[in-house]
């Protein structure tokens, strides 16, 4: 076995058990998965849920958007493809209208079965109560009324899995393409560790789901896979010679791309800014995890 598809295996392992790791934590920890704890306990849960915001808000920014800009535009390049129309846009916005239509489609069709999903809406109404007995929405303590971390929506949840699934297999395809182990290691290296701090980030968002322990370690086990699967078909397509269909990745990238647009901005950031108390310390949490990922994608 060469050297380089020996790296390339090496990689594809070492991509695997990390991302396991760090999404199994959230998960088999009963701290995280606690809702009624402290106050202090409720902050922190928070602050760490506004740091995944910010981590996901610059995933989106800097990460995910600008590698399938980067992708659709060389390869209609390469297809001498010009046209005034915003082709590349066009397509996140495809993305971002295929996830609205679907939820507000499920949604409905629960409503009309009698079924009445727990569910926040993107600007809650915060109502306090003065010796009253509180909203099943909401947890009273005192003067502080603090959101059920229950609220958030499952649907959305498995999109933002499925969005960042589809984005780690094109992340691990870069790898399996590469042709210099150097080149292979610099990749991984920079996968490793922004992916690491992603999938803890995304755990944290489906335990506080109300989806079940079981199933968010199934959702993790599968996102692990996703970005060796992305390193074996990338070696495999090197090993075969093959040319790969470049214009079918690139829009998926764009559907993928749109699809995280929406839930960044309709589901996680609405959800922590709405929910009251420590306004200034959670935009604090979502600017560092933003700038550490903005560091990272600085660094290379």
């Amino acid at each position: 076995m060469e050297y380089l598809l020996q790296v390339k295996i090496c990689a594809l392992l070492g991509l695997w058990i990390l991302t396991l790791l760090c999404g199994i934590i959230p998960a088999g920890v009963k701290w995280f998965r606690r809702t009624n704890g402290t106050e202090t306990h409720r902050t922190v849960l928070s602050l760490i849920s506004c740091f995944a915001g910010g981590v996901f808000l610059a995933a989106c920014l800097l990460d995910i958007i600008p590698d399938y800009l980067s992708d659709i535009s060389a390869e209609l390049d390469a297809r001498k493809v010009e046209t005034s129309f915003p082709l590349a846009e066009f397509i996140i916005a495809v993305g971002f209208f295929m996830v609205l239509i679907m939820e507000r489609f499920v949604l409905n069709c629960r409503d009309m079965s009698g079924y009445h999903e727990e569910r926040a809406p993107l600007i809650p109404e915060i109502r306090h109560s003065h010796g009253g007995a509180a909203s099943p929405e909401v947890e009273s303590s005192g003067h502080h009324v603090h959101v059920d971390f229950q609220a958030h929506s499952p649907f959305r949840s498995f999109m933002l899995f499925l969005s960042l699934s589809l984005h780690s297999v094109f992340e691990g395809l870069a790898i399996g393409l590469q042709s210099t182990d150097s080149k292979v290691l610099e990749i991984c290296i920079a996968i490793l560790i922004h992916k690491s701090i992603i999938v803890f980030s995304l755990s944290v968002k489906l335990v506080q789901s109300a989806v079940r322990p079981l199933w968010v370690v199934a959702y993790i086990g599968v996102f692990a896979l996703m970005s060796p699967l992305g390193i074996a078909i990338g070696i495999g397509v090197m090993e075969a010679q093959l040319t790969a269909g470049t214009l079918i990745q690139a829009v998926l990238e764009g559907l993928a791309a749109g699809t995280f647009v929406y839930i960044t901005f309709l589901e996680i950031l609405p959800h922590e800014l709405n929910s009251p108390g420590q306004q200034l310390l959670k935009v604090l949490f979502i600017l560092i995890g933003f700038c550490i990922m903005a560091a990272l994608a600085f660094l290379g």
